[in-house]
């Protein structure tokens, strides 16, 4: 699982797909089953509000924010320049030198858009 992946589940609270389990052996005649009905789309989840609380419940959480190292140790993830530099990789970000303020500013504007691409309501002050 890549390091975006990791946020997202940790923000989003999206679950790794479970491998469906294979039907069990049927000695009757199949009947057809109903048609299923499509799930409904998950509801948006405030990014902002979620951070927020994860921040109250761990007394601080730094300037998350506009800081990826910051919102990293917020989520218990690895912040450490290899991880940021695998981040920068997933999310195609390539401005400035690696472990720079250049590019960890840019991760954190790439980490909320491509949330708010998969499902988050990033607030303008967050992306901007």
């Amino acid at each position: 699982m890549g390091i975006f992946s990791s946020i997202m589940n940790k923000i989003l609270h999206k679950k790794p797909a479970e491998s469906p389990a294979a039907p069990p052996a049927a000695s009757a005649p199949a009947t057809p089953a109903p048609a299923a009905t499509p799930a409904p789309a998950p509801e948006p989840v405030d990014v902002e509000a979620v951070l927020t609380q994860i921040a109250a419940m761990k007394g601080g959480g730094g300037n998350w924010r506009t800081s990826i190292v910051d919102l990293l140790k917020l989520l218990d993830l690895d912040s450490s320049l290899d991880a940021r530099k695998e981040l920068a990789a997933e999310l195609g970000v390539n401005a400035g030198p690696h472990g720079s303020a250049e590019q960890n500013i840019a991760l954190i504007k790439a980490v909320w858009g491509a949330l708010e691409k998969n499902g988050g309501v990033v607030p303008a002050s967050l992306r901007d």
